[in-house]
């Protein structure tokens, strides 16, 4: 009972932090999504990542102005609304891709609620698939689905991200199949620079591509 009265504080701690350091508001979008962000806050589940994750995506994308984003999946949409909120500061745009219906349906919901849409393409499918077919260049990833596939999932994107931009994959427990051999990999790489995110309980890996191969 201590143990998880001491980790709702945390949580709670975390939250209010986050909240302090919420992104600007100008605009009527701004205003929509920090409320709808605030209502929701704690009612985020079916795989989504918590708030505090959400705010770092956000705060890359604007400090290194990218503008071409892919998210391999997009449950019901929390990651992808801080993306997208970043992309139209920017000028950019996210690929998200979700394989199952019921989440693709919600966040599809929660984009247009939000007027997101022109920042958005979403795709139902399975990544698996979907990832090495797509083309074009791209500045910021965020790998979000089965743990197990995160390798390949930065092998098939890696070619396509230009210099300077970002891989990020959430949730890399490396008591989890395959979260090992990932991460271990990639920090492996002379041409990525590769750090670990630790909030919450919650990690994350960030790496930068530096130079090509």
């Amino acid at each position: 009972m201590k143990l998880k009265l001491f980790f709702a504080i945390i949580l709670i701690a975390s939250t209010n932090l986050v909240w302090a350091q919420f992104p600007e508001i100008k605009t009527e979008l701004d205003r929509k999504i920090k409320s709808f962000l605030e209502e929701n806050a704690n009612s985020w589940r079916d795989m989504n990542v918590p708030l505090s994750d959400g705010k770092i995506l956000y705060d890359i994308i604007i400090e290194n102005n990218y503008k071409s984003a892919v998210e391999i999946g997009t449950s019901t949409g929390h990651s992808a609304i801080w993306i997208a909120w970043a992309l139209s500061k920017t000028g950019g745009k996210l690929i998200t891709l979700e394989i199952d219906k019921k989440r693709y349906l919600q966040a599809m919901a929660n984009f247009k609620q939000l007027g997101l849409t022109d920042y958005i393409d979403a795709y139902l499918g399975d990544a698996h698939e979907l990832v090495p077919a797509l083309s074009g260049k791209y500045d910021f990833v965020f790998s979000d689905a089965d743990k197990y596939w995160y390798k390949n999932y930065f092998i098939d994107m890696d070619p396509k991200i230009v210099i300077g931009g970002c891989f990020v994959a959430h949730n890399i427990d490396q008591r989890t199949r395959g979260i090992r051999e990932f991460v271990t990999y990639i920090e492996s790489l002379d041409n990525y620079k590769t750090t670990i995110s630790r909030i919450n309980r919650s990690e994350m890996s960030i790496s930068y591509k530096i130079e090509e191969k």
